[in-house]
């Protein structure tokens, strides 16, 4: 359980440094909005790693299988991280844009291997609590890039900012050294190719061409309003008047607090109601959520306001991520469970990052108040294929879940 507490703050923290620091430190040097927008991006790797992911499962580097890639792809967040420090945002965009984009790759490789080494080296009775602990530890390190980060620059130059935020990388390089290389089987010895796309034949045979095509649609809309209403969310506390002090240990630590709890929550609650229960729930609590960022932006800058909306949205997106990622689970086959959980994960985050990339320039054509409005309307369309991939209180028994154990 430590290993996965250190193993997954190291996994959390490249992420959050794309997604709260880079566009806090591009806005606070002059950076326009459609620029900061398009930086999302850079963050495709996320929604490509399953096409790397059997090399990583066939090649072993010294350390081992997993403590080898690991080592690496850690190593070179390191390097990429402090090499940020050398450019001027402002001035150096493209090249902020440039190492970014690394810093994204070697992000999703990490997750990759460290999602592969708790599979192998956790018993399955823990699986559960060693994911939990991996995913809180993983948003507690947002902490760092987007709370710490924007305090110290009010007092700090960037350049030093960021070379501090690179140094905790060392946890990850620490940890990868001190933990124990699982015992697996040899590679698999059949294709690369076979091994990508085995999965997805399955699961097309599985579910028949119609179903599984609403499935995955579902999968691409469900969270998409939440995801643009939040892209921007660093720059618009900014832009509303609220200082980074305000930002970084007010909004962030609301961020924190309500997103665990709202995972913790929505898990329990999926006990009792079940999966399609709470998706219905949970994605209703979702859509109203994005209304309070509307409403923060009509009234301009109050804490308790920031606070009360911050703490509402991310305990929204908390337990509908609990359920969005159960359904995903479910989805899958017992036979293919990693690397489908991989590839449709993957698929998810496809329209996610190009509908972010064009929040900058909706914004700057319609004005905040009504760039949330519209992020409400984009929330409906996955909640109207409920009924069809999910239907009230139709949940399959649990021996009848592929993927469960």
């Amino acid at each position: 359980m430590l290993f996965c507490v250190l193993s997954g703050f190291s996994s959390g923290l490249p992420l959050y440094v794309l997604y709260q620091m880079v566009p806090a430190w591009l806005r606070d040097r002059g950076v326009d909005l459609g620029t900061i927008g398009l930086f999302s991006l850079i963050s495709f790797p996320y929604t490509w790693k399953f096409a790397w992911s059997p090399l990583m499962d066939r090649v072993a580097l010294p350390l081992g299988r997993r403590r080898g890639w690991a080592l690496l792809t850690q190593g070179v967040l390191f390097a990429a991280l402090a090499a940020l420090s050398a450019f001027d945002a402002g001035e150096q965009t493209r090249q902020v844009a440039a190492v970014a984009f690394i810093v994204a790759l070697f992000s999703a490789s990490q997750d990759i291997v460290l999602d592969a080494w708790r599979r192998e080296v956790l018993p399955d009775r823990e699986l559960g609590l060693g994911n939990s602990v991996f995913v809180n530890a993983y948003r507690i390190s947002s902490l760092v890039p987007g709370s710490l980060a924007l305090i110290l620059a009010d007092h700090l130059p960037w350049s030093q900012v960021i070379r501090v935020v690179a140094a905790f990388m060392v946890v990850g390089i620490l940890t990868t050294l001190w933990m124990p290389e699982p015992r697996v089987p040899p590679a698999p010895t059949r294709t690369l190719a076979a091994a990508v796309l085995d999965p997805f034949r399955e699961f097309f045979r599985r579910n028949g061409l119609g179903p599984a095509l609403l499935i995955l649609l579902f999968m691409l809309l469900y969270k998409l309003g939440d995801s643009m209403a939040t892209a921007l969310s660093t720059p618009f506390y900014l832009d509303t008047g609220f200082t980074k002090t305000q930002v970084g240990s007010i909004a962030k630590a609301a961020a924190l607090w309500s997103s665990i709890t709202g995972g913790i929550v929505g898990g329990l609650i999926m006990v009792r109601a079940g999966i399609n229960r709470s998706l219905w729930l949970f994605g209703v609590v979702q859509i109203v959520s994005i209304l309070g960022f509307w409403l923060l932006a009509v009234t301009g800058p109050n804490e308790w306001l920031l606070f009360a909306v911050v703490s509402f949205e991310y305990l929204g997106v908390g337990m509908g991520t609990a359920a969005f990622v159960a359904f995903i689970a479910r989805s899958t086959h017992r036979a293919h469970t990693a690397t489908q959980l991989a590839l449709l994960t993957s698929l998810t985050g496809v329209p996610r990052t190009f509908a972010n990339a064009t929040t900058g320039y909706i914004v700057q054509a319609v004005g905040y108040p009504a760039f949330f409005l519209l992020c409400t309307a984009i929330a409906l369309p996955g909640m109207l294929l409920l009924p069809l991939v999910a239907p009230w209180g139709d949940d399959p028994a649990a021996d009848e879940e592929p993927g469960i154990r």
